[in-house]
């Protein structure tokens, strides 16, 4: 047979329906007064504030991507308007790189970059001067 319910398994189980947080009710009206239970609930709020903290930036995180990734649809719109204003003869207006050559340009201008920051860091190296004969 089943075990007969009691008035304090009543009140866990609205307890828990009330409050899953898992905090007594008893400590909102009856305040703790040891120092480690207070140190405790101070060091599991910590934790559920960090725990809020690290989600409200996966959130913006989220958004900021998806911001930029509508700003890429929108600047791909507005390049294909481009292109189709351009008769097929001349260049647009403004020239609209390929996406698939991003990487290769990227690296083609920091190798350049990288060139001209050495010719400008090394010295120019002195020639020895030649000898005269005598005349």
């Amino acid at each position: 047979m089943s075990k007969p319910v009691t008035p304090q398994d009543m009140f866990d189980m609205w307890q828990k329906m009330v409050n899953p947080g898992a905090y007594p009710l008893q400590s909102l009206m009856f305040p703790v007064l040891d120092a480690k239970e207070i140190e405790k609930k101070i060091a599991e709020l910590e934790v559920v504030e960090h725990w809020l903290k690290a989600n409200v930036n996966m959130l913006q995180l989220t958004m900021k991507a998806l911001q930029y990734q509508l700003a890429l649809l929108k600047g791909g719109e507005k390049a294909q308007e481009i292109l189709a204003e351009s008769k097929p003869g001349e260049s647009a207006g403004a020239e609209v790189p390929s996406p698939a050559m991003w990487a290769w340009n990227m690296m083609a201008e920091a190798s350049k970059k990288g060139a001209e920051t050495m010719r400008e860091a090394t010295p120019p190296t002195s020639k020895p001067k030649k000898k005269r004969k005598p005349q």
